[in-house]
């Protein structure tokens, strides 16, 4: 029987803060795996508002996502960088920093990277 799923991330299955305020992760269990909608704030970055979190010394969670809004610049451990912003898909390996452009917030979509992100599992 073909069915339908409508969730809303008003209505999270869980919604994780980020350090000092810059920000949070929606997250919605779904059959198919967590998919999770981000919230990063102005001044927003992974090394100061989710390693303490995490743990690691850089974000070892792949993502595959959509920017809806806002600009985010992406810096791997190898020195390979990008700038990611509203309509971009994304697909960035497990080893990076990253950080919000500008004075807007970043919203993106995610629907690989997110299942651990922000809980201190080693993937974060």
């Amino acid at each position: 029987m073909a069915t339908i799923v409508r969730r809303s991330f008003e209505s999270a299955d869980e919604t994780r803060p980020f350090e000092e305020g810059k920000g949070r992760l929606d997250l919605l269990n779904t059959d198919q795996g967590p998919v999770g909608r981000a919230v990063f704030e102005p001044g927003w970055q992974w090394s100061k508002h989710v390693k303490p979190i995490a743990g690691t010394d850089s974000c070892q969670a792949a993502h595959t996502g959509y920017v809806l809004s806002g600009r985010m610049k992406i810096v791997m451990d190898d020195g390979t960088e990008g700038e990611a912003g509203p309509g971009d898909f994304v697909q960035v390996a497990p080893g990076h920093d990253a950080w919000v452009v500008g004075d807007e917030p970043c919203v993106m979509l995610d629907w690989v990277g997110f299942g651990d992100y922000a809980t201190g599992a080693a993937s974060s």
